[in-house]
Order: C-alpha cells, then structure tokens, then sequence
C-alpha cells in the first residue's frame, strides 16, 4: 500500500511545488515507484511537469474523454455521476522509471465549497456522506493502478477545506518553510489549526454514516516528518546572518510551539525513529542551545532538509522539466570555471535530497512497523 506523504504549509512561497519534484524524483531514482499530485488550483507543478505554456495547453488536457486529472477523477463524487471514481491516467515523467504526475486542474476550486459543507454536516446529511473519503478513496486507486511506493500530494497554501482533508487523510506529512517572519509566525498557526483538525478528523473515523459511505473516510493518523528550510543565502559557507536568525527562530518555534502540540495529537513518531535519522552532531552544530529536558524534542525539531537557494538552477530545472541535481551540461549551457560552480551547486543539491529521501524511507519503513 502506498504511503501518502502531505507538503503542507499555509504559507505560500515556501517551495513546497519544488520540494515535491525534486523528493520525489530522487525517491524514484532510489528505486520507489513515486506518483506526485498536483492540488493546488494554481497548478505550478503540472505546468512545470508537462512544460505546459498558457491555457490552451491546460486546456488539451482538460478536453480528453479519458480521466486525466484530479478534478475529473473526483467529479463522479462531487457531481453525483452515476459512476464509481476510478484511478486516473496519470502522465508519465520524463526521468527515472515508475515515477508519474497526477495533475491539478484549476477546477478543483470549485469543490472547495462543497467539501467545506459536507465536512461540517456530513455526519447528519447521508447526501454528502461520500465526499470526504472521495480524495484519499481516488489517490488509493491510482496508486494500486500504478503499484506505487510513495505519493507526494503538493498542496495549496491556504487553511480550506481541501487541505484540511488531505493532510488528515494522509500518513505523513512535511511543513516545507523560508527562513522569514512570515514561517516563523506560521509555525504558531500551526500548532492551533493542526489539532483542531485532528480533532475534526476524529470524529469523522467515527461517524457511521462516513464508514458507510462508498468511498469512506480513511483511518489515518498522520505523522509529522520534518520541516524542510530552504532558499536562503550562503556567506563563507554558513547562512547569513539575517537568514541564520530566521533559521534558528523556526527551530526554537517547531520545538517549543509545535512539537508539544503534535504530541499530544498523536502525530509523532515514536521518538526513536526521529533520532535514528537526526544526527546528534547536526544537533549540536545547529542549536545555540539544547536543554537536557527537551533533548528528544530538539532531535525532533531538527529539519528533514536544510538547504540554500537554487539560483539559476531553478530556472534552468523549469525549462528543462528535470530536478536542480540531474542537469545535463548541454541544459546548462556555460562554460569554464562557471559551469564548474553550477555543477559544483548541483552535487551538493544532490547530497542534500539523497539524504532527506534516505530519511523519510527510513522513518516511513520503520514506522509502518509500529502500531500507534
């Protein structure tokens, strides 16, 4: 069964589209058979993915009788069709094998007011019983059609309905953040929003009418892997000083704010798991401080990722529709001791992704492992 991994964080321009790619290519070139999910109305990843240029192109797609979108897989569900949901056409992606993009459609929007209602009444309303499990029942029968490992669902920045459903019907989940004020006050809106969710997600597991439903609504515990802190500047080798204070601030923030709130949820792995893939020398060497009380939630705190910006590696990514550590000199095109920086660059990038795939295998093998 695959293992449905969230990149949530309300705040936007986090990276959480890249972060997606990027993962989830280098999971795929570790030997997992990978789909990524395009949820965000905005459709940055499915553009970025097929090269899409302007509407029309969206528009092709969007006019195939075939199901090739999450809009149309989900449209039996939100459009009462006298059809069951089936696994979408997934479109393939030009890199390592088994590796597949399950692309957005501006549309799915529209549905965002329909599940925010049956999310509050459902439990009365047998008419709306069948939407909240519609997502995770569709991401389930296109991962069985692929035999997929892993999906990675980009979502939305924002609080809705849609993303309150998908990260609870999720096994884990990863809060992507750019090291500013902006992450680091998110990090409080999390730790409120996020119980009221698991809260929510609760008692839906317990309503008979949703465990009746055709498509019911999953029991899942999602658990909580890491944060991801990228996009910020490099001064002789360390972050700047303006980015470094950020950075520690998300920290000390993850560890005193959200940790606690996360345990007591019920969305943590089993500390051991977390300090199995967390190094103690990284802890040392990140943290201005670490009290003896909290050791485990320092370990806990420390980010899957820690990485700078891509500079022009992005842009070169999107142009050729490949990850920033997998360019071909040709895609980028300099010369001398230039090209030798930019690839330079890229191995690192690839070190870096190599070990936050290392992670989440080791911490989403292991604890599939363990009953909580």
């Amino acid at each position: 069964m695959a293992k449905q991994i969230a990149l949530f964080n309300h705040k936007g321009g986090v990276g959480k589209t890249t972060m997606t790619f990027n993962l989830g290519w280098m999971l795929a070139e570790k030997g997992k058979r990978v789909i990524i999910v395009d949820c965000d109305p905005q459709c940055n990843l499915t553009g970025m993915v097929l090269g899409f240029k302007d509407a029309e192109d969206f528009a092709s797609m969007y006019g195939s009788d075939a199901v090739t979108n999450i809009r149309d897989g989900l449209a039996p569900a939100f459009e009462s069709r006298p059809a069951l949901i089936e696994a979408v056409d997934c479109a393939p992606i030009d890199g390592p094998p088994h590796m597949h993009l399950l692309p957005g459609h501006i549309g799915l929007a529209e549905y965002e007011v329909t599940l925010g209602v049956a999310q509050q009444l459902s439990g009365s309303l047998v008419t709306l019983q069948n939407l909240p499990g519609a997502l995770h029942y569709l991401f389930s029968k296109t991962a069985d059609k692929y035999n997929a490992d892993f999906v990675l669902v980009d979502m939305s920045p924002s609080l809705g309905p849609i993303n309150q459903n998908l990260l609870t019907t999720s096994d884990y989940f990863i809060v992507p953040m750019f090291p500013d004020y902006f992450s680091a006050m998110a990090t409080e809106s999390l730790a409120s929003i996020l119980p009221k969710w698991a809260a929510w997600a609760k008692q839906s597991k317990a309503s008979p009418i949703l465990q009746e439903a055709i498509y019911p609504f999953p029991d899942k515990r999602p658990k909580f892997l890491g944060t991801i802190i990228q996009n910020f500047r490099i001064r002789e080798g360390v972050a700047a000083k303006a980015f470094k204070g950020w950075i520690n601030e998300i920290k000390i923030g993850v560890q005193e704010k959200l940790i606690p709130v996360l345990r007591e949820n019920n969305m943590l792995l089993p500390d051991e798991l977390y300090i199995k893939t967390r190094t103690i020398e990284s802890q040392q060497t990140q943290f201005n401080f670490v009290h003896p009380d909290f050791v485990n939630d320092t370990i806990i705190s420390q980010p899957l990722l820690q990485m700078s910006d891509f500079n022009s590696l992005i842009a070169l990514s999107q142009k050729h529709k490949a990850p920033v550590f997998d360019l071909s000199d040709e895609q980028i095109d300099q010369q001398g001791v230039i090209l030798a920086n930019t690839k330079g660059s890229m191995e690192r990038f690839r070190d870096l992704f190599a070990v936050g795939a290392d992670q989440i295998i080791t911490l989403t093998e292991d604890g599939r492992a363990i009953q909580f």
